[in-house]
């Protein structure tokens, strides 16, 4: 019994130290040195939230970049990998049918398929792409909006990230900006 009060005290405060005042602090720093990612990196246009620039999203439109496909089927509350073997008969069944429809959306695809127009990424949910698989849908989008090749390449350079502090990553680029660019070249 003795014991029991000091243990209350140290649980009271150790809840209010950990449970209260370290997430406020650490949400508050967040929040004034990186505001928008703070918020989710989200994407706003006319006032309405379109987006996060950190998620993918499904794009259905012939005249848009696509994403990497998703296991998840782009929703956000549902990020998974296939946890398929790739020597499965399941794995292949399936990226035998995400070929095909990728050669039938894509008839122009060059004989080499960037790996990530047809896998999905870990969770599910991965809004770039590496810059070969946006190179790769350029004749489908010249075709549906009228843009030049040289328009979407140039597109897609202006939004090329190198890898992140030099060293970590492999150069990609974030399908959903690159659409906005794409939909305010359209208007041009």
């Amino acid at each position: 019994m003795k014991m029991l009060l000091p243990a209350l005290r140290l649980s009271v405060v150790l809840m209010l130290v950990c449970g209260l005042l370290y997430p406020l602090i650490t949400t508050g720093m967040a929040h004034l040195l990186f505001p928008s990612q703070a918020n989710g990196s989200l994407i706003i246009q006319d006032g309405k939230i379109i987006g996060s620039s950190l998620l993918a999203q499904q794009v259905k439109s012939p005249g848009l970049f696509q994403p990497r496909a998703s296991n998840a089927k782009y929703d956000p509350t549902a990020s998974a990998g296939s946890n398929r073997a790739v020597a499965s008969p399941e794995y292949i069944a399936e990226m035998n049918q995400k070929l095909a429809t990728l050669r039938q959306e894509n008839p122009t695809l060059p004989q080499h398929i960037p790996a990530d127009l047809v896998t999905g990424s870990g969770s599910g949910l991965d809004p770039d792409l590496s810059p070969e698989a946006a190179m790769a849908q350029i004749p489908r989008i010249s075709q549906a909006t009228g843009l030049s090749k040289q328009k979407l390449t140039q597109l897609i350079q202006d939004h090329i990230q190198g890898r992140q502090l030099g060293i970590f990553g492999e150069p990609r680029v974030n399908v959903m900006e690159l659409n906005l660019a794409l939909t305010t070249a359209q208007k041009k």
